[in-house]
């Protein structure tokens, strides 16, 4: 048996933090290849610590997606979380890219002109960011740079992290490598590929050489642009920097689930019950762990996988943290309601998660919303955790003695929590203050009852918020004023006791658009959106640097943040 000896909490934040909520995909500036990548975030941590105080930014997760067109533009069904996906690489940031020999440079700058005419078809013409043709670009170019040899100090940094990855990263790039030849499913690959380690495995390694040293070294490179944004988030000085978001599963055809098969409980799917939102429940279409599996081989395909994404994180975003204690397993086949819930030992997947944040240095927040069993908020609390706060989730309920719960006061928001306005899943604020949320779902036959009734629900719980903004005294702009709404939304959390406000980056600016839309598929345009300003038009990050309606709200929120922070004045006398 493996003894694991964990520390009793996880890491506290440094005092009280604003930052920004990112989806680094939606993030383009003017010299991206069609979609946010890794100096656009290094570029915004090192400007937002700067020029706005901002303690951290919150990524969507940056997980390898599985391959193949057209690609799921999901980050929460990747391939694999144990490493990131490289086609958030900048291409012209790897070293080998200045030492392109004159042919290899003119198709270079050829790629790269492709690139600039997807990026502006996108922020110019409304086009959706698509992946796939990003992709396709960067790893043409990406196979130019690789021809140009490694220096010795290069060379050795890359054995260092071949060595330091070891057979995680070895069957990541098989995986990878087996694909390209076979399809992105490897339950359908021939002749014993399908087992990671049978001897035709093992042959086509071999034969597959040069693919399998191409992933790991686009691997390396990635690893090595995450860190290079940590630093500028530390640099900058944020006391945080970099949040990442652990997805809840992975996908069951991906390299995670071929490598590790014996962990995963084959023919089973990751959901949840029926409840008052989903009267069907829901399959994820994600493998769980076995709980009894990762018991015997002393958590530590967990422990990798969490060591693995804090390497360059000041915090972990556990997406789903319920399913630390349980989670609803779906037989393959089987409808939702005819799952069940099956328990981990949350001592131990706690106790794990302390020690590699502890390791690390890194703070963990719970992503706790919706049906949380009993007792699972006080465990994470017992341990450190933050838990994660939405606002308009967050009503008085115990003293509504059976009627409408009214908005919960500022003052009895718990404190360990990361408190924020929205989230990807749900409305920006412009678009829930106004209630144009509702029309959007009404168009895509969301709505389980007529518009009206829908409509008159939700323009009362939006008055009843304004109203409790306006007993504060946070809405002096009135309630008609959309700028001023916003900025009253973030004055109530600032006087939470909330350690952490996140603000989603699309509400800085107006936007109208959800980045994804739960419930839908083709019919609206989930994960391929920019940020967008309110009449539409999409927003380079130099136009969000530069935006007076961003600085304004950014600089209000620190104003309250310190006006909340600053001690009460001593009695006179």
């Amino acid at each position: 048996a493996t003894l694991i000896v964990a520390p009793g909490r996880m890491p506290r934040a440094p005092g009280r933090a604003h930052g920004f909520l990112v989806q680094l995909y939606s993030l383009l500036s003017t010299r991206s290849w069609g979609m946010g990548d890794l100096a656009d975030l290094a570029e915004l941590a090192a400007w937002s610590g700067r020029a706005l105080g901002s303690g951290f930014l919150q990524l969507n997760p940056l997980h390898a997606a599985v391959p193949g067109e057209p690609t799921d533009p999901s980050p929460y069904r990747p391939s694999s979380r144990r490493f990131p996906d490289p086609v958030h690489l900048r291409v012209e940031d790897v070293p080998e890219y200045a030492h392109l020999p004159a042919p290899a440079r003119e198709r270079a700058a050829e790629l790269a002109a492709r690139a600039a005419a997807l990026r502006e078809a996108v922020l110019e013409r409304g086009a959706l960011i698509d992946r796939d043709a990003v992709w396709r670009l960067k790893r043409e170019a990406l196979e130019l740079v690789r021809e140009v040899p490694l220096g010795p100090g290069r060379r050795a940094a890359y054995c260092d992290f071949l060595a330091e990855q070891g057979r995680a990263l070895e069957d990541h790039a098989t995986w990878c490598a087996l694909a390209e030849v076979h399809g992105p499913d490897w339950r359908s690959w021939p002749g014993g590929l399908a087992d990671p380690y049978s001897a035709r495995t093992a042959r086509a390694r071999g034969e597959l050489l040069d693919r399998v040293d191409f992933h790991c070294w686009l691997a390396w490179l990635t690893d090595s642009q995450l860190g290079t944004a940590q630093r500028a988030a530390l640099d900058a000085g944020m006391g945080i920097g970099l949040v990442h978001d652990l997805a809840v599963g992975v996908h069951p055809s991906g390299a995670d689930v071929w490598a590790q098969q014996d962990v995963f409980a084959a023919g089973m799917s990751v959901g949840a019950p029926p409840d008052a939102f989903n009267s069907r429940g829901q399959d994820w279409g994600l493998p769980p762990w076995r709980p009894d599996a990762l018991a015997r081989t002393g958590y530590a395909p967990y422990r990798g996988l969490l060591r693995g994404l804090l390497r360059h994180a000041g915090a972990l975003r556990v997406d789903h943290v319920m399913g630390l204690s349980r989670l609803w397993w779906v037989p393959e086949g089987r409808k939702p309601t005819e799952g069940t819930y099956v328990r981990y030992d949350i001592e131990a997947m706690l106790g794990v998660l302390a020690l590699e944040a502890h390791r690390a240095g890194a703070l963990v927040i719970g992503e706790d919303l919706g049906t949380v069993e009993p007792g699972v908020r006080e465990a994470l609390a017992e341990r450190g955790a933050l838990g994660t706060s939405v606002l308009w989730f967050e009503r008085d309920y115990e003293d509504a003695g059976g009627g409408r719960a009214r908005p919960l006061p500022p003052e009895r928001w718990r404190a360990d929590c990361l408190a924020t306005a929205t989230t990807h899943d749900l409305p920006s604020t412009a678009a829930r203050l106004s209630g144009e949320h509702v029309g959007l779902r009404h168009r895509l036959g969301l709505l389980s009852r007529p518009l009206e009734e829908e409509q008159a629900e939700d323009a009362v719980e939006v008055g009843e918020w304004l109203a409790e903004l306006g007993r504060l005294g946070l809405l002096p702009e009135g309630p008609e004023d959309e700028e001023g709404a916003v900025k009253a939304v973030h004055r109530f959390l600032a006087r939470t006791p909330a350690r952490m406000i996140g603000v989603w980056l699309p509400d800085c600016v107006g936007d109208r658009r959800p980045q994804n839309l739960p419930g839908t598929w083709d019919e609206y345009p989930n994960w391929r959106l920019p940020v967008a300003g309110a009449d539409g038009t999409p927003l380079t990050l130099e136009d969000l640097a530069a935006s007076p309606r961003l600085r304004a709200l950014m600089a209000d929120l620190a104003e309250h943040l310190a006006d909340a922070d600053r001690p009460d004045p001593a009695p006179e006398g």
